[in-house]
């Protein structure tokens, strides 16, 4: 009878360990507070059913359960209890793993795989940190019914309204289809798909078929295209008004989209490049970000400005943009009239035995009110300030620069050709947007050198004001203009050596010497043979050289500078287009000392420590920080005086890019056009006799550009561009 007790005793014993390990994996938190248990085979049946892992509830031990003594325990169910388990337990596996929600729980699954039950209590331990998750788990079998309801709400979660999603709709459908045509470049294009696809492709110009804020601001921005110079027919703007459809209204949406585009990239790069105009151009690209700028317009709270700033941010292009207004008929101030009467003119005084002869006249005033000379506004004397402001008026209205007021020049001033005028004010405009938006270095306080060329002036500018100026003489019309370029002086050059360009070399000079075979020598140059027959001329540093004490050097492919110059009396003239390309500086002593007091402040230039290094030997300065230079061409700008000054179209500039504008080629205009790039090359060369040489053929020649620069050939431009071989010699 012991015997029997203890062999029941026993399985009681293994029931209640079996028992409390699947208790601990099934959640066996409400067997252990239902403690009326009819029967082990009970507790073994519920025990196979998967539960919930309970939350913050130690794991029950033998102690927990209550055994009911009497009940008979055969071996049949300790099958029945391990067998369930096992298939159970791998379908819920696979089920959970998906839900990131459960993953913290998948490893509490493989306990009942523990054959140690006293190891359980130490892997159910982590549990406690994911208890937070355990309520949201269902069971295994709701889990699986819930997996395809789960992707409805990710549809859902577009933001886009209801009303707005038929345009939707049709949005993603045209930016879908290969045939659509609203945006002719690749990047644009991209840039749209980008970011109506970052939005499910709800319109952003319409909200339920109204117009925004930000489509009012851009439209109403296209629409003033004109007052920056602009053609409002490049820019159309769909009718919204009429769009009344789904298929309308994304139609139109995208239409805005892109003539928003294609406003902020011609106010910013221009309606044409400049390849199209002369070869004689080379200014740095700075394309527009189609991802910036559908993101910076459509953010703005105010779209209309945020547009407009693709439009050049310099000084001069908005007060030419404010001029631009008042010659359409939209300034203030009445017009000024001035009538006929007798030539006027002034007479200067010549030494002590002639004074100057100064006119009155009544008209005088009104000639000074029109002209906007504000001093001595009602003096009717007509003296060498009006002369000198007659004399440029006559000289941009294409008139004999005189100074006299004759009949023609009161007539011009009366109708002063207004639409050439504005023309002309368009084109400048037009020039604005091909400079960099940086025209300084900002390290050195937007330091920067411009150089007008209708003009024939010099500035240094800094901290945007004017540092310094001077007059300059610039290439002659035709072959010899001086190019329209951006680049960094990087040095100058004290007693600089003449390197005869070759289109002098071989055009002017080779000639000569087969008429006369000492003529080289005679001009003091000096006259070298290289080994493949290629011949160097060159004029040695001192004070008959023709660039003068002090060359300037800003390396490019048209190899033109900035230099001194023996011959000063240029410099007087009105007209100074004289040179073949490069720029001659009136005082260059002073202009190389304000660069370098700008580029090494604490070294203390003056003119005069520059002029204490003239000699024979070439002097290098180098900048530490090089700066830009921007070679331009203003036939019209504003004054110091707030005046609209014009100059003589010199170089037939305007006249090629109005003739291009007012043809009408659209979009092409904005293409690159290809020219022939300068030439570097020295051909082989057959002299007479009689002809003397520095050297014994034995120089390894370098080519021009290494003689001139140093180092090797200039940087390739950035885009096909060029320029036809012309002569740029000097000086």
């Amino acid at each position: 009878m012991r015997d029997c007790l203890n062999h029941r005793a026993g399985f009681d014993r293994v029931l209640a360990a079996v028992a409390a390990t699947f208790l601990t994996v099934s959640a066996g938190s409400a067997l252990a507070q239902d403690q009326a248990r009819s029967s082990a085979a009970e507790l073994a049946i519920e025990a196979a059913i998967p539960r919930p892992e309970p939350a913050n509830v130690p794991p029950p031990t033998a102690s927990d359960i209550k055994l009911d003594t009497t009940a008979t325990v055969q071996d049949g169910p300790k099958d029945v209890v391990k067998e369930p388990v096992k298939a159970e337990a791998a379908p819920a596996a696979e089920k959970v793993e998906t839900k990131p929600a459960d993953i913290a729980t998948t490893p509490a699954a493989d306990t009942p795989k523990s054959e140690t039950v006293t190891n359980e209590p130490a892997k159910s331990e982590p549990a406690k940190a994911d208890t937070a998750t355990v309520p949201t788990v269902a069971p295994a079998a709701p889990a699986a019914a819930a997996a395809t309801p789960v992707a409805e709400p990710v549809k859902a979660a577009s933001n886009v309204p209801a009303a707005d999603q038929p345009v939707a709709d049709k949005i993603k459908d045209i930016l879908g289809s290969k045939t659509s045509r609203h945006f002719d470049r690749k990047n644009e294009r991209a840039a749209a798909e980008k970011f109506y696809g970052a939005r499910d492709f709800a319109p952003v110009w319409t909200q339920a078929g109204s117009l925004t804020a930000a489509a009012k601001g851009v439209i109403a921005r296209l629409k003033d295209a004109a007052s920056d110079g602009l053609n409002p027919a490049d820019y159309p703007v769909p009718d919204f008004a009429a769009a009344t459809t789904p298929d309308a209204l994304a139609d139109a949406e995208l239409k805005l989209t892109a003539s928003m585009f294609d406003y902020a990239r011609q106010a910013q790069s221009g309606r044409m490049h400049w390849s199209q105009v002369s070869a004689d151009i080379l200014y740095p690209e700075h394309p527009i970000d189609p991802s910036e700028v559908i993101t910076k317009v459509t953010t703005a709270a105010d779209a209309s400005a945020a547009l407009d700033s693709y439009n050049p941010p310099q000084k001069l292009y908005k007060e030419l943009k404010a001029q631009l207004a008042k010659l359409r008929g939209q300034g203030d101030g009445p017009v000024i009239e001035i009538t006929d009467g007798p030539a006027l003119k002034y007479i200067p005084a010549k030494g002590k035995k002639q004074a100057e002869i100064v006119v009155q006249d009544p008209r005088v005033p009104q000639l000074r009110a029109k002209l906007g000379i504000t001093e001595n506004a009602s003096d009717d004397h007509y003296d060498a300030t009006v002369a000198e402001a007659v004399r440029k008026f006559q000289d941009g209205a294409e008139l004999k620069a005189t100074g006299v007021l004759d009949a023609p020049t009161v007539k011009a001033l009366n109708s002063p050709k207004r639409d050439k005028q504005i023309d002309t004010v368009v084109v400048n405009m037009e020039r604005w947007r091909w400079l960099p938006r940086d025209l300084g270095v900002p390290s050195l306080g937007d330091a920067y050198v411009i150089l007008n060329i209708p003009d024939y002036t010099l500035k240094v500018m800094q901290h945007g004001q004017q540092v310094w100026t001077t007059r300059v003489v610039t290439g002659k019309p035709g072959q010899h203009a001086t190019p329209l370029l951006t680049e960094t002086m990087k040095y100058i050059t004290v007693n600089p050596t003449w390197n005869v360009p070759p289109s002098i070399v071989y055009g002017e000079y080779l000639p000569a010497l087969q008429q006369d075979p000492t003529v080289l020598q005679r001009m003091g140059l000096r006259l070298e043979q290289n080994r493949d027959g290629s011949v160097h001329i060159s004029q040695p540093p001192g004070e008959a050289n023709a660039l003068g004490r002090i060359r300037f050097n800003f390396p490019n492919k048209f190899l033109v500078y900035q230099h001194d110059t023996p011959d000063k009396h240029l410099f007087a003239r009105e007209d100074r287009a004289f040179s073949h390309g490069c720029m001659r500086v009136q005082n260059p002593d002073q202009y190389a000392s304000v660069l370098l007091n700008i580029t090494m402040p604490n070294e203390h230039y003056t003119p005069e420590r520059v002029r204490s290094m003239y000699g024979s030997g070439e002097i290098d300065l180098k900048f530490p920080t090089p700066i830009p230079v921007n070679i331009t061409y203003q036939t019209a700008f504003v004054d110091d005086g707030g005046k609209l000054q014009f100059r003589k179209d010199v170089y037939g500039r305007d006249a090629t890019m109005i003739s291009i504008l007012k043809n009408g080629r659209g979009k092409d205009l904005e293409n690159v056009v290809a020219h022939s790039q300068p030439s570097y090359s020295r051909p082989a060369t057959t002299l007479p006799s009689g002809v003397a040489f520095a050297n014994n053929g034995g120089s390894s020649g370098l080519n021009f550009f290494e003689r001139l620069f140093g180092g090797g050939a200039p940087t390739p431009p950035p885009a096909p561009v060029g320029r036809r071989p012309q002569r740029v010699f000097t000086r």
